[in-house]
Parts: structure tokens; sequence; C-alpha cells
């Protein structure tokens, strides 16, 4: 028997969750996964608060990678970050509800560059985000 992409996307993902600890613990939550794509949510805790009121831009980025990490994992072949760049765009604040959704752009070989877009619950773009991932051995 045979899967689908969205299938095996969906099987990745699932393989993943539970050894997820830093997602978990960050209180993330997987929306969507889908071949070469992602969408996961986080609400601004109190504790991710910098000391300007706003949340940590770490914080931020977890998700942003979170998401990343699903997206270049969704095929089969396990993956990790090979770099990245993040552009803060605006501030989150407590009881934000983070949403980051990313897309791949290119996978070709060992190599892929996907895009990850964060935004509040009222659609404000908060931080844009470009990984390139490098593919290891292994598959799920």
């Amino acid at each position: 028997m045979s899967l689908t992409p969205q299938e095996v996307a969906e099987k990745c993902a699932a393989i993943m969750w539970p050894d997820d600890h830093a997602a978990r613990g960050l209180g993330m939550e997987i929306v969507a996964v889908g071949p070469g794509t992602a969408t996961l949510r986080m609400t601004v805790r109190q504790d991710m608060v910098n000391g300007h009121g706003s949340c940590h831009g770490a914080f931020i980025f977890a998700v942003a990678d979170s998401t990343f990490a699903y997206a270049c994992n969704s095929d089969n072949h396990r993956a990790v970050a090979g770099g990245v760049d993040i552009n803060f765009l605006a501030p989150a604040s407590i009881g934000d509800v983070l949403t980051a959704v990313g897309c791949m752009r290119q996978q070709g070989g060992r190599s892929g560059i996907y895009d990850i877009e964060v935004a509040n619950q009222d659609g404000k773009l908060i931080a844009v985000f470009r990984g390139r991932s490098v593919r290891v051995k292994g598959h799920f």
C-alpha cells in the first residue's frame, strides 16, 4: 500500500511530535502539515516577555523554526537547519496568538529553501523567516 504525499507528511509529523519537547513545552500546536508545508500556533505567555514588555525574539524564532522543521521533514527525508535568517517586523504581546505558516520554495538533492511567515491573531505580520535545510541520513 502506497501513501499519498499528504499521508506521508502527516505520518512524519506524528512521529516527530512526541519527541519535540521544545515545541510542546512552549505550548505550540500543529495546526496543519502537508507536502513541504506546515502551520504551527503558539500563544505568547508572560514568561515569554522581555524587559521591553514584548515577546522575546527567541520565542518568535522558535515558532518559526519549529514550523520550518515540520515543513522540511514532511517528505520522509530527515532534515536539519543549515542556516536561517529572520526579520522581526512588529512586536508581539502577552496573549497574542502567533501562527507560523511555512512552505517549501525549493528542494533539490540534499538542500532546500523554506519560507515562514509569523502573524498574530489579527493577521498582522510579526516576522519573516527563511530556512535552509540540509538532508541527513535516515527516514521516518
